[in-house]
């Protein structure tokens, strides 16, 4: 009998973009009970909601988040704070109480320290204070690793923390209040070349970098860790490799065809300085290396935005 046989799974955030390829990855595997609880019927945020979501599962996986990216922090950073603090926490309670066999939470690598050693260790996780901008909403999804370890110690509730990097691919959220930095720039390339604009507008001076992890790379480990991972131990999600924000607008600028400038506004935030993640132990604990190469991701992403953009026309 394999290890997802006959198992109920309920994937919080599973409509969305990390959690929708969780699911088709699940499916793959031949898990026929599945949960998606939507956010308009249930809110994670009341742990009554919760406990409705998780009666009766074997598994959970908790994606779900009130997640932005560097502007929408800036602008929310109570109600992040609070939301992903309460669902977290509640989720994780309601199934410790319900029996639940393992859960699996999400954090975010936004809850590593400000000026973390590069590449990001796991041990390095408690060792400052994250960028500010990231803060509420990184110490919000950290607390998840608290309460995963303090479970296990008091109850022996099996519950593994997770820590993936910023993640992009086909089907990312392009809302320009809300999305993250790669497909904030497809959109604005994209958008600058089916407008004739000679010009394109990009937050901070270009030399922070990141690390990016194909979506259905990243949902591939988490599937990897959930069957093979069973310690309260963090683990690092990630490709491993960093680029700065200057060379990654240039990449997109040339697979949207755009032939503009790019004008770096310095006045806004950068972000944490660097991130780069150590994802070693996903190697060792559970056998999850990335596949998929940024060039090939990033083609792939651009190339669906621009077969799916509305009224958007190739000249």
């Amino acid at each position: 009998m394999g290890f997802w046989n006959n198992k109920k799974v309920v994937v919080t955030g599973g409509a969305g973009f990390l959690g929708s390829n969780v699911v088709k990855k699940l499916i793959t595997l031949g898990v026929k009970d599945i949960v998606i609880p939507r956010s308009n019927t249930y809110d994670l945020r009341s742990q009554e909601a919760c406990a409705m979501v998780v009666k009766g599962a074997d598994l959970v996986i908790h994606l779900a988040a009130n997640v932005g990216g560097i502007g929408y922090n800036r602008d929310y950073p109570g109600t992040l704070f609070y939301d992903n603090l309460l669902m977290g926490v509640h989720m994780m309670e309601e199934s410790r109480k319900a029996g639940v066999k393992k859960f699996v939470a999400i954090g975010t690598i936004c809850a590593y320290p400000k000026f973390a050693p590069i590449p990001f260790n796991e041990r390095d996780l408690w060792d400052g204070y994250p960028e500010e901008t990231n803060a509420p909403y990184g110490l919000a999804k950290k607390m998840m690793l608290v309460q995963s370890t303090a479970y296990r110690d008091q109850y022996n509730f099996n519950s593994i923390f997770l820590l993936p990097v910023n993640l992009y691919g086909p089907g990312d959220n392009f809302e320009p209040g809300s999305s993250h930095v790669i497909p904030a720039l497809i959109k604005k390339f994209v958008e600058a070349k089916k407008n004739g604009l000679n010009r394109v507008e990009v937050w901070g001076d270009g030399s922070a970098t990141r690390e990016f992890c194909y979506v259905e790379d990243a949902a591939q480990g988490i599937l990897l860790a959930t069957e093979k991972y069973d310690k309260s131990d963090p683990v690092n999600i990630g490709a491993g490799f960093e680029i700065s924000i200057k060379d990654l607008a240039e990449k997109i600028k040339s697979l949207a065809g755009y032939t503009g400038e790019i004008i770096w506004d310095t006045s806004k935030p950068n972000g944490q300085p660097r991130r780069m993640l150590d994802v070693s132990r996903a190697a060792s604990e559970f056998g999850f290396t990335a596949k998929t190469t940024f060039d090939e991701g990033l083609s792939k992403t651009v190339n669906w935005y621009i077969d799916k953009a509305p009224n958007y026309e190739l000249v």
